[in-house]
């Protein structure tokens, strides 16, 4: 028996007006994720537990099996494992976004216009961080390279102030006065703007019609993690296969294989079909669960792309669902749990707690699911009061 789980990052939503009073699932075309819900186990999950933070970290977690209450570090830990860093007990982690903000004169009154910088590209991000790490220092802090605007920076042997760290991507559009960070990081990210605006990567990006990169926003903060082994906790060897250093994080932090994959960007134009072949290798070569994560969905609620949401799940339908199911099931006995981690609702542009639809395919049994696969029509489903129950729903050989 093989075991996937696509997980399509932000796909559940509220009703729009735009598209007549309907989500984005249930807008969509999605032949292959209807076809298998019609079969399947279906119902609802409730992957952030009460009292946590919707975010993609422990949602995917909770999706992965793990408790969240028990298991969670912060987020930035994670990252950190997945370009690398070693992080020593004592060292604090946090994300660091190269984000637009806007060009008010008092660093107070700016606002972030775009919290990913216009999708910077991960080259052009490197030489901005390396810029930084020349340019911008302080005792006891270094700066680390991510993918495209995700970024670390790592705290050691430095005694830090107790506080809340607000998500880039919760204010967009915000004032950013009342979600500051207090010293060193507001000393650090004010330094930053004044280093960033002219740097010659933005005056090229401004030219070309591009947001510039010009300043970074500092968050997620955490320690490092301590996940058990996903084949020892579950018995059977996994696979992460992401575009983002988050869940690359958490599969190597939980000793799965990350492979890499080629224009595998987090967003519509990712490589699908490279993410598609990445599982079926890794299937065929050691391993006996998948899980393929894509976040173009989330995205483009961050980003209130309406249509693009739309066009994300259908993407995911056709060139990701379809796709692998047909070559399942010249492998042999499977089964499929697709899901959201959390809901990104597109009238919000940010996540919720809301629990979200899933569905579990056996290719050996019959079940009594749902004609199509939306938030509406799992909902006389199973109720799963804890998500990290979806895992042992999907492992579960009774």
């Amino acid at each position: 028996m093989k075991y996937v789980t696509i997980l399509c990052d932000g796909m559940s939503d509220y009703p729009v007006d735009e598209l007549g009073g309907k989500t984005p699932m249930e807008a969509a075309f999605t032949p292959h994720m209807d076809a298998l819900c019609r079969s399947a186990i279906v119902g609802l999950a409730k992957t952030v537990p009460d009292g946590m933070s919707p975010g993609s970290d422990i949602a995917n977690l909770s999706v992965l099996g793990y408790d969240p209450a028990r298991y969670y570090t912060g987020r930035s830990p994670l990252e950190a494992l997945s370009i690398g860093v070693d992080l020593a007990d004592e060292d604090m982690a946090f994300r660091c976004n190269l984000v637009t903000m806007s060009d008010s004169e008092a660093f107070e009154d700016k606002t972030i216009t775009d919290y990913c910088a216009g999708d910077i590209s991960t080259a052009e991000a490197a030489q901005l961080i390396d810029y930084l790490k020349e340019n911008l220092k302080r005792d006891g802090f270094c700066f680390y390279a991510g993918v495209s605007y995700r970024h670390c920076l790592i705290a050691r042997g430095v005694a830090l102030p107790s506080a809340d760290f607000t998500p880039p991507h919760d204010i967009t559009g915000r004032c950013i006065g009342g979600f500051l960070p207090p010293e060193p990081f507001l000393g650090m990210m004010k330094e930053s703007y004044a280093l960033l605006k002219e740097h010659p990567v933005n005056q090229r990006r401004v030219s070309a019609g591009k947001r510039p990169a010009n300043c970074i926003w500092l968050w997620g903060q955490g320690s490092r993690p301590n996940l058990d082994l996903f084949a020892k906790k579950f018995g059977r060897a996994g696979a992460i296969v992401s575009a983002v250093d988050l869940l690359k994080g958490i599969g190597k932090g939980a000793g799965m294989k990350t492979p890499a994959v080629p224009g595998a960007t987090g967003y519509l134009d990712t490589n699908f079909e490279g993410k598609v072949a990445a599982a079926v290798d890794a299937l065929q070569n050691g391993c006996d669960f998948v899980y393929i994560h894509i976040e173009a969905p989330d995205e483009c609620g961050h980003r209130f792309e309406i249509d693009g949401k739309v066009l994300a799940i259908e993407e995911i339908d056709r060139r990701v669902v379809g796709p692998l199911v047909d070559t399942l099931e010249q492998m042999g006995d499977y089964r499929v749990l697709i899901c959201p981690d959390h809901a990104t609702p597109l009238a919000t542009k940010t996540h919720a707690s809301d629990p979200v639809p899933f569905l579990i395919y056996d290719s050996t049994k019959t079940h009594d699911g749902a004609d199509v696969f939306t938030e509406a029509s799992v909902r006389e489903g199973v109720f799963l009061e804890n998500g990290y129950e979806l895992m042992e729903l999907l492992l579960d050989d009774c």
